[in-house]
Parts: C-alpha cells; structure tokens; sequence
C-alpha cells in the first residue's frame, strides 16, 4: 500500500481505490519531484555548475535530492488523503447492522464526491503552477536542464526505495524483540509499532 510503484501497478482484488486515480497519483508525483527540484536551483547551484563546467557534481547535488525528496513525500501524504477511497468503503464493509448501511452508503457517496472534486481541483491548480514554473525556468535556465532531470530522477527514485527501508525497520525490531529471552524488550516492539506508523 505505501510504495508507489507496486501500489501503482500491482492489481489487487480487494484494494478499493481506482486503478486510474492511482496512475494519474504516479505521474503527478514524479511532477512534484520535477518541480520542487527546480525550486532548490538558485544562485549557488547555478555557479557551482559553472565550475564545474557543466558536469553533473552528485556530493554537491545531494542534501538537494534529500529535501526534494522529504518535501515530495510530504505533498505525496496530503494528496493522497484526498484521492484514495479504500479506508472510506472498508468502513462501510465493517457495518454489521444493515439498518445503518443506507445512511452510512449516502454519507460516503457525499464525503467521496467532495474528497474527489477536492482532489482535481487542487492537483489541477498544482499542475498549471507546475507547468508554468518549469516552462519559465527550463526557457531562462537553458543549461541547467540535465542537472535538473537528473536531479528530479534520482529524488523521485529515491522516494521508491527509502520505503522498503522504512518498512524493512519494524518487522527487524520487532523479531528481535520477539526472540529476546524473557521477553523483556517491549520498548523495542513499541519502537517497531512507531516506525509501521510512520
């Protein structure tokens, strides 16, 4: 659920988001690791460029890649709150009353419709600000725009990988946890509950 990728293309049966919404959450996502690396391009970065004529300095390029990243993943959380159903219609799943099942339905379809206007609107607004930004520093910045897809590629792969890290951390702490003699370690199984949070 939480790696864009296989969240993205692996069909599940029994994921009640749409496959076409999921898609369109892919590209958008790559855009705002395009744009938000070109946000980080300034002065320094132009000049530093220019020392090194023209060569792409990965050591310099890096704490941008970082922040880009945490900064996507960020906008990446928000966007998704709007745009996925699942918890939504699980909750309509977990009824066990079917007195309560019409209203409930009702005020889904209600709460759906403004989470999805909600989700178009504000990522259509996104994506004219985007297309502007870029087109304006893409026509300006001439030279700059290898270092920037670079730099946007590696921040948007990066985003693909930190997660299996992320998620690879609970399950570590907790089986150590789990497997300590006495079982004394219950701070270490609250810590992996934090991370599966996170």
């Amino acid at each position: 659920m939480n790696h864009l990728f296989v969240f993205t293309f692996y069909i599940n049966l029994r994921d009640y988001n749409s496959q076409i919404i999921k898609i369109f959450l892919f590209f958008f996502i790559f855009y705002v690791h395009f744009t938000v690396n070109a946000l980080f391009f300034n002065d320094d970065t132009m000049h530093k460029i220019l020392v090194d004529k023209g060569k792409f300095n990965f050591i310099y390029q890096l704490p941008q890649i970082i922040y880009s990243t945490i900064i996507s993943a960020v906008i990446n959380i928000l966007i998704k709150f709007l745009a996925l159903s699942e918890k939504t219609i699980l909750e309509i799943k977990s009824l066990k009353k079917l007195e309560d099942l019409d209203l409930k339905v009702k005020k889904t379809i209600k709460i759906l419709k403004i989470k999805f206007i909600s989700f178009f609107v504000i990522t259509f607004i996104l994506l004219l600000f985007f297309m502007y930004y870029i087109t304006c520093f893409c026509g300006i910045y001439e030279n700059t725009q290898i270092h920037l897809i670079k730099d946007s590629i590696l921040s948007f792969t990066l985003s693909l990988l930190y997660p299996q890290l992320i998620y690879l951390l609970p399950g570590l702490l907790r089986i150590s946890a789990l497997r300590a003699p006495g079982k004394d370690k219950e701070c270490l199984y609250n810590i992996s509950k934090l991370f599966h949070f996170i």
